[in-house]
């Protein structure tokens, strides 16, 4: 695998280890196109931050530092700079402004609240037997692959739905059918491998293979060994075989746009 555009950095508050080292990491097990992705900063009316994501105060030097070690690593790798988002609804025109304002090169989707977030969001990876929360949460992630500003659909299947499995199937086979529609690549998330989260799915991942949807590889990356996980890669590997998946290898980078 010669490419991720998942990566996330210190600044996060969930992640370790230099933006230099991971470069390093990367390059020496053959990685030729990289991106950083880490959580986009907003400010919620009432000032809140989110715990998760880059401080304001922070972008500046985190787009100084990558476009610094592009110049360093030029002609080894193919380096940019990114943001992980979500869609919501009340707030995206704003985050896309302030994300290309800050020189943004291009977006993955990580839908990780419904409902806007904050006060009074839910968050997609605890469980969850609500049929209109996972209606809302695919119908998000429909609203967001219509924009086309996204590169891919990081983590697709990580709404920890409860339920009935007949809705379940029937919901994400529209997500997973407009993937196709709309040629956004669904991620096949290497995090959810490598800590035996609740994700990567089967069910989901069937559904993704009946629909043809494309599907690509992120490593997201929280730490230096992460930059490159070949075992995670093997089990990826294996699902696009049983599933019979789309995979599509590296996806196109998408530079948004209002």
């Amino acid at each position: 695998m010669t490419y991720n555009y998942h990566a996330h950095t210190w600044r996060c508050s969930h992640a370790s280890g230099t933006e230099e080292a991971y470069i390093q990491r990367a390059i020496s097990c053959g990685v030729t196109h990289m991106g950083f992705s880490d959580h986009i900063p907003h400010r919620f009316p009432d000032g809140y931050e989110s715990y998760f994501r880059i401080p304001e105060a922070q972008v500046a030097d985190y787009f100084a530092t990558i476009s610094a070690l592009r110049e360093k690593y030029r002609g080894q790798i193919n380096l940019k700079i990114g943001f992980e988002m979500e869609y919501y609804p009340r707030y995206f025109r704003e985050m896309l402004r302030r994300a290309l304002d800050w020189g943004c090169e291009y977006l993955i989707l990580g839908q990780h609240f419904i409902g806007n977030e904050h006060p009074s969001g839910v968050y997609t990876g605890a469980d969850n037997s609500s049929e209109a929360d996972l209606r809302e949460y695919v119908s998000c992630v429909l609203a967001a692959m219509e924009t086309g500003v996204f590169t891919y659909v990081a983590h697709p299947d990580i709404f920890r739905f409860r339920g009935d499995m007949t809705v379940y199937r029937r919901e994400m086979r529209k997500l997973c059918a407009a993937a196709r529609e709309c040629q956004i690549p669904l991620e096949i998330n290497f995090l959810g491998i490598r800590e035996g989260r609740h994700y990567p799915y089967v069910p989901f991942w069937q559904l993704a293979g009946e629909e043809g949807a494309p599907v690509t590889f992120g490593f997201d990356s929280h730490d230096v060994t992460a930059a490159y996980d070949g075992k995670s890669l093997g089990k990826a590997e294996e699902m696009v075989r049983e599933y019979n998946l789309n995979y599509i290898g590296r996806p196109e980078c998408k530079r948004p746009s209002l």
